[in-house]
């Protein structure tokens, strides 16, 4: 039903609408390799001036130089080989038969023309059959992996992935040059840390009641958290979920809904917990807030992707037997979502557990809060009873929560 309906409403559409449907992996195959260029370029930049005139430069040349170069590039690359875009998107470039050309004169037409059509998608969009003015041209166009048999090379032979090779081995050496990983004071400046693994090891038992207080402030700090999460993401799961959202309003509130809370999930719960200690108190209530707008964003991610994924035969033989949208997530959703949406309910509070140590670092409460305030003045031996009970609670939660998931999923 959805496919006939969906191609009865492209065939409502003008010309131009659906031959731009044709480009959407030809150009986010562009797209990524224009990107692997200007990051391959940057990263190989910064190293070469590194080592050579002892700057840390991310540029060579001119930043407007080196985007025209990186389109050539790409274009080149696609045009007669089979770029990383190209092999991620399980495309590349043939004849209109799927055999492989003979002549570079075609690929050469094609990447001529490319510069007129391709990059501007005029050519995508007022041609017939998806074909833009470069395929026609040259007599080529793209094709899929699966159209053409083509004889396995060693990796060393592809370009795409001597490409990836590349990007990885420079992204390892001017992450090296970036961290300034140094591990000669490594090994000799060892000696420093003595005292304070001395300390570590004869923590302050007389701080255990008073730890144990602060480490219940913390673990109902994440219940809490957790438990007003999952009120407010369960509904927000449902506007959040693709199959779920039809329409134009639907398809609206799915992007709003999306977008914010991936926004939200990209801060960490440290910042917004240094944000609700000006907005109220220090204390444990920001620290609940901090981790109540995490788990919110977290948990919605979570609820919504099982959404995405569950059987549609429970919910069309509901549908079908004139059931109403209450009968059909009673009946045919909910059954289907309970036991992972418990799952990741209790793992979302393991998280929060552990969260909570940390936000008490900015004043968010909690046994966090107490662990730094014995760092700042150096009582280790007071810092070392805190943390034990902190990797005590930790590590129950970690196994009781994957136990309870384990039965669960």
């Amino acid at each position: 039903m959805k496919d006939r309906y969906y191609a009865g409403f492209m065939q409502d559409m003008p010309p131009w609408m659906q031959n731009f449907r044709h480009i959407r992996r030809p150009l986010f195959a562009f797209l990524v390799d224009f990107v692997a260029l200007v990051y391959t370029w940057t990263i190989v930049s910064f190293i070469y001036n590194t080592y050579a005139h002892g700057v840390a430069s991310y540029t060579t040349l001119p930043w407007w130089l080196m985007l025209i170069v990186a389109v050539e590039a790409a274009a080149l690359w696609e045009n007669f080989g089979i770029s990383p875009g190209m092999k991620l998107l399980g495309i590349r470039v043939a004849t209109a038969d799927a055999k492989p050309p003979r002549r570079v004169l075609a690929r050469v037409v094609r990447f001529l023309v490319w510069h007129v059509s391709g990059l501007p998608l005029v050519g995508y969009i007022l041609t017939k059959k998806g074909l833009a003015w470069h395929d026609l041209a040259s007599g080529l166009r793209i094709v899929s992996h699966e159209e053409m048999e083509t004889r396995r090379l060693p990796w060393y032979r592809q370009s795409w992935s001597v490409a990836v090779a590349v990007m990885l081995v420079s992204t390892i050496i001017a992450a090296f040059l970036v961290t300034k990983v140094d591990w000669y004071a490594l090994v000799t400046n060892a000696g420093k840390t003595v005292n304070i693994w001395k300390a570590f090891f004869s923590p302050d038992w007389s701080l255990l009641g008073i730890g144990f207080r602060l480490l219940l402030v913390t673990i109902f700090m994440a219940f809490m958290a957790t438990v007003f999460g999952v009120v407010v993401a369960v509904p927000l799961s449902f506007l959040a979920a693709r199959n779920l959202t039809q329409g134009v309003v639907g398809r609206t509130v799915y992007i709003t809904v999306r977008t914010v809370m991936s926004v939200t999930r990209s801060i960490e719960p440290i910042i917004w917990a240094i944000i609700f200690v000006v907005w109220v108190r220090v204390g444990a209530f920001p620290g609940v807030m901090a981790l109540l707008v995490h788990s919110i964003a977290d948990l919605t991610k979570l609820y919504s992707e099982r959404l995405e994924s569950i059987d549609p035969g429970p919910v069309e033989a509901i549908r079908a037997t004139g059931g109403t949208k209450l009968q059909v997530i009673l009946y045919g959703i909910i059954p289907q979502i309970i036991n992972p949406y418990l799952s990741f309910t209790l793992y979302r509070w393991d998280i929060n557990v552990r969260m909570a140590t940390i936000i008490g670092l900015v004043g968010g409460g909690g046994i966090g809060q107490r662990l730094m305030q014995y760092t700042r003045v150096w009582q280790w031996s007071a810092a070392s009873m805190m943390m034990i009970l902190i990797m005590l609670v930790v590590w129950v939660m970690d196994y009781s929560s994957s136990r309870l998931r384990a039965r669960l999923m």
